[in-house]
Formats: structure tokens, sequence, C-alpha cells
């Protein structure tokens, strides 16, 4: 917009006429005067109304919440008593000359204030183009911003190569029937429940990669921790000595990705309440057998011989080892080969557990990964184990046939990772556009969220 200004830049124009655009934030009467809050993507700024501008102030009679204006005044200083310290433009209010109404709103829903502001889910999600622009709801998505950009940063700093891998694929990389199935041309073809066998071949050519994929998963979940499509942080790297290579740098992952958004969302951390998860200099590891014995000594209750964990175990591991070590993250390991896909590591020196792994903090799971197979031979025979079609991961198994070096990685879910910074209640939230069994945008059926 020709001349625009945006709000972060008034202080820069103290005495100066200028123009600035936005939306109507908060509209209050006094006296004869009219002031609104005005919002732009950089702010907010406190602007006047005087009655001695004729049309302004008949304009403004008539504007309310969220109409979109287009504003041009003189930036002037507050008086010293009326002077907000520590909030953008609080030493400063726009003295309105005139006004261009740029697009008119209905009267609003609900209180958007963000001391009114408090709706339950279902409201949330019906209203969400409109919830969107809650500071509140928007410092999610700004701390979500940040996860991203920092985990995309520190794999660039490492090295990794980034890669787009395919959405729809001829087989399931995991294992298993949790998957959409779609119609292909009258063929059989899937949604990706990971990116994991693309990547493992783009890792056989460039030996460090990463990606950051929309991903598929058709579990039958409607908990307040799981979403049919999310976004996934996928690295794999080659030339590992052991699974703890990938371990270790899965741990620094994290630990960029947590002190960027310590650094770069303050502000945004301190408006929603949330306190950063401590990751202590070495993040214990522990063998799943190692922690459903904790399990039993502590609460009694006996999971041993368990072949994976529940929610329960991952709350009750996460409590005992924050009270024994003061980490708010714990990387279990030693999974039963059987249980993970295909192309788990078995352990050289028990085959039946492998060398998988996850990272759990505050009682959820933030990352899976470990070392994989790269031998050829013992890949075909997994294949045949775990009964999958060769021909269908042809393509993969060509990268394997052909010279592979010992190599791993891990994959971590964005709204999950922000859930949990956020220690929001439901991962819906998280989401911006959220997809479950019960709503794509609009609800399917009158159960769930």
């Amino acid at each position: 917009m020709k001349n625009r200004i945006y709000i972060k830049d008034l202080k820069n124009n103290i005495g100066k006429e200028v123009v600035i655009a936005g939306w109507v934030d908060v509209r209050r009467d006094q006296g004869k005067m009219v002031f609104f809050d005005m919002r732009d993507m950089t702010g907010k700024a406190q602007c006047v109304v005087l009655p001695s501008h004729a049309e302004a102030i008949e304009q403004a009679k008539e504007i309310r919440l969220e109409w979109v204006l287009k504003m041009t005044g003189k930036v002037n200083k507050r008086p010293e008593k009326n002077i907000k310290a520590g909030v953008l433009n609080g030493e400063l209010e726009l003295e309105v000359l005139s006004i261009e109404v740029l697009s008119q709103a209905a009267p609003l829903p609900f209180d958007m204030s963000l001391e009114g502001y408090n709706l339950d889910i279902t409201t949330e999600l019906n209203n969400r183009a409109l919830v969107l622009r809650q500071p509140k709801v928007q410092a999610i998505f700004k701390v979500q911003e940040t996860v991203i950009d920092s985990f995309r940063e520190f794999m660039k700093k490492n090295m990794f190569f980034e890669f787009q891998a395919p959405s729809i694929a001829p087989a399931v990389a995991e294992g298993g029937s949790e998957v959409f199935q779609v119609n292909y041309f009258n063929k059989k073809a899937y949604l990706t429940q990971s990116p994991q066998l693309y990547k493992q071949i783009v890792m056989s050519a460039f030996e460090r990669v990463f990606s950051v994929n929309k991903v598929f998963r058709a579990e039958p979940s409607s908990t307040t921790r799981h979403l049919t499509e999310i976004v996934s942080l996928d690295a794999e790297m080659g030339f590992i000595d052991a699974w703890t290579d990938v371990r270790d740098m899965a741990e620094e992952t994290v630990r960029y990705i947590l002190k960027q958004v310590q650094e770069k969302n303050s502000e945004h951390l301190k408006l929603l309440n949330a306190t950063l998860p401590v990751m202590i200099d070495k993040t214990p590891t522990l063998s799943l057998r190692d922690i459903q014995q904790k399990i039993f000594e502590k609460f009694g209750r006996d999971v041993r011989g368990e072949k994976d964990t529940n929610p329960e175990d991952e709350r009750q591991i996460c409590e005992i080892v924050k009270e024994e070590t003061g980490s708010d993250f714990v990387f279990i390991y030693g999974y039963p080969t059987r249980k993970k896909p295909f192309y788990v590591y078995p352990s050289q020196e028990e085959p039946e557990y492998n060398e998988g792994m996850d990272l759990l903090c505050r009682g959820v799971e933030w990352l899976s990964g470990g070392r994989r197979i790269n031998d050829y031979n013992q890949l075909m025979k997994h294949v045949e184990i775990w009964k999958m079609d060769p021909n269908k991961i042809k393509m993969f198994l060509e990268a394997f046939k052909y010279g592979v070096p010992p190599e791993g990685g891990f994959a971590l879910g964005a709204e999950r990772i922000t859930m949990q910074i956020l220690e929001l209640k439901n991962i819906r939230e998280a989401s911006m556009f959220p997809r479950d069994m019960n709503r794509i945008d609009d609800r399917l059926n009158d159960e769930g969220y």
C-alpha cells in the first residue's frame, strides 16, 4: 500500500504525518473523543480521533471491532503520566486526521480481548478464521515457526541437504494398516505415513539429508495428542559408528530448537505463561527394560516384559527421571525388533532387541529414530519376515543393493513439540488447521472435538 508505514515504525516518526493500515483491535469512547487500538502484522498502537477533525469523528462513531482501516495521522508523544512503559508504542499515540474504511466486519460472536478470551477447543476450531487473529493463538504459531525454522537452521549448520519427499507412495513405510488409501488412477496408493524410505534413498546419494514434510496417520484415535495430518521434521545421516551418534545429533537438534525459542519467543512464552522444558548437559538414556523396572520399583505397577510403552508408562518414567536428574527429557532404546519397522537395526548382542530409540519429554514422545539396516541381504531377510512385497519398495531396495554406509536418523512432530513446549492441553491448539477423525475444517460428525 502506497506510503503506508508499519505500526512498529511509528516510534521513528514522532512529529510526522504518516499513513497506517490495519484492524480495529479495541474501540473506546471518552467524552467527545474516540480511541482506537489499531493492529497490523507488526504490533499495536493507540489512535485518537479528536472532535476538531469533524469528518473523521463522524466516521469513528460508526466504526466497530475488526473493521479494516487506512488512517492518516500525526505521531505525537504521550504526556509523561500516560506513558505505558515496556509496551510497544506505549510512549506515543497517533492523532487521526482522516480515515478510509477498507472493509467492514460483522459483530463478533465472542470476546476476542486478552482479558475475555477463554474459549473451549470446539468453539476455537469452529471459528478458526477469526480465532487466528487472537494474540495468544498467534503466539502459538510464532513459536511453531521458530521450531521449524531452527530445525532447518541446525540441519544446514551440520551439512544436511534439504529435500522434499512425495506425499503419495506405492507402499507403507512403517508397516501396519493405519494408512489412508487413495484411488490413484484406479490403482491403490497411500498417503505417506513418513518420508522414511525416501530420505534413506536420498541419504544414499547425499550422505546427510533432512526434510520438512506433511505426513498422514490413519490412526483411529480422538485423544488430545493425536492428529491425522502433521508436519514431520526428518533427518538421516550416513557414516555413523553406532546408534548413539544418531541420539547425540537428535539431542543437539532439540537443544538448538529450545535455545532459539527462548531467544526469539520470550514475549510469546510470557503471554502464554509457558516455561521451557529443562534439558541438562547429557540427557539420560535408559533401555525399555530399565524404565519398566524403575516403574515397578517406584509405582508398584508391573509392565516388565511389555513390548512398548503406553501413555501412563511415559508419564511415570518422565516423573522418575525428573526427580532423579532434573531433566525433563529421557531417551528410551532397546525395543523388541519385531515391534518396530523392518528397516530398524537389530542389536548385534541381542538381535531380539533393536537399536531404535524414542525421546520423551514431560510424559510425551517427542522424537523417534535410531540406526537403520544398511546391508542389502539383511534388509531382504527382514522384508520376507515382515511379509512385505519387495516390488512395492523396489526403488528403496535398489539404493541398498549398490552400497550404503552405516546410517540412521530421526523424526520430530512439529505440532507435538509446540504443544509440549507451551504446555497446551490439546494438540489441536498447535495445528493451525487440524485434521482428525472428526474434523476437516468442519465437524464430520457429532463426536470428539
